[in-house]
């Protein structure tokens, strides 16, 4: 009866199925990915999902309001611009913009700050005292200006907004991850892993690594809010992409200027920046609270 009993008893879950299962009880990370899932489809299936072309112009169309006011036309859900363009089109084809540079920018500054914190903060010494100080002088230039500069520099495109902030933003995850190695390294199974032999980059990418993870995912996930700000503010003085091409930043800049004729212009964009924003910081403050095993008790 006892092997029976031995038998039928279940496993006990996995540290996979445990991280799995606190992620799909957090509401944050339920909405705000949710959230952010909903907006790849919309962006990947941006020309079925858009009732119009963005760039078509139909100046007899111009500045007609969203179809809930008097004068609106059902063919434009959210209204045109002053060119009569698709207001509801153009911020769907927007958040293509948003989303890349979100992911390949955090992408590219997480792995570049990563791999110096983690240098910084095992090794020390000179190298830590090299990294820092570079993090220190880098830290002292204002963000948004120094982003405007390297984009004015770089010349206006996707690619330089990217580098723009790749350059800028590598310092944020450079800090952490130094700090979380350096507080890993005190840990005995650090110690014990030398007492077994292993090497030193084994123990720091084998060990220390997954145990700063679960920082680095939700750091990750605020910096895609961040981007997405940026490349806004970049978009809004004309320095990111060219004109023809829809942004969040750049509806800003243009509804701005008739806001008093076609509010909606300037209003929805700035609803999606703020929704896709607000989702990112909040998946983050959930991955946060969802993986890191101190928070959760």
């Amino acid at each position: 009866m006892a092997d029976t009993a031995a038998i039928a008893s279940p496993k006990p879950p996995s540290r996979a199925a445990k991280r799995m299962r606190a992620l799909v009880s957090e509401p944050k990370v339920v909405f705000g990915g949710g959230f952010i899932l909903l907006l790849i489809v919309i962006a990947i299936f941006a020309p079925y999902i858009a009732p119009k072309n963005p760039l078509d112009q139909d100046l007899m169309s111009g500045t007609l309001p969203p179809a809930w006011l008097d004068g609106s036309d059902p063919g434009f859900l959210l209204g045109t611009d002053d060119l009569g363009r698709d207001v509801l089109s153009r911020v769907i084809f927007g958040s293509r913009i948003a989303l890349i540079v979100a992911f390949v920018a955090a992408g590219l500054a997480a792995f570049i700050g990563t791999l110096l914190g983690l240098l910084a903060g095992w090794y020390g010494g000179w190298i830590d005292k090299i990294i820092s100080r570079l993090v220190d002088i880098w830290m002292a230039f204002p963000p948004v200006l120094l982003s405007i500069l390297l984009v004015a520099v770089f010349g206006s495109g996707v690619h330089s907004v990217i580098a723009a902030i790749v350059i800028i933003d590598w310092t944020r995850f450079c800090r952490v991850v130094r700090s979380e190695t350096q507080a890993q390294a005190q840990m005995d199974y650090v110690t014990a892993a030398r007492t077994i032999g292993f090497s030193r980059v084994k123990i720091l990418f084998s060990e220390i690594l997954p145990n700063v993870a679960p920082v680095l995912i939700a750091l990750v996930s605020l910096e895609m809010g961040i981007a997405v700000i940026v490349e806004a503010i970049l978009s809004f003085v004309g320095l990111s992409v060219s004109s023809d091409t829809p942004t969040w930043g750049g509806m800003i800049a243009e509804g701005r200027q008739i806001i008093y004729d076609a509010w909606w212009v300037l209003v929805v964009p700035l609803i999606a920046l703020f929704a896709t924003v607000l989702a990112f910081n909040q998946l983050g403050d959930g991955l946060r609270r969802a993986l890191d095993p101190v928070m959760r008790r």
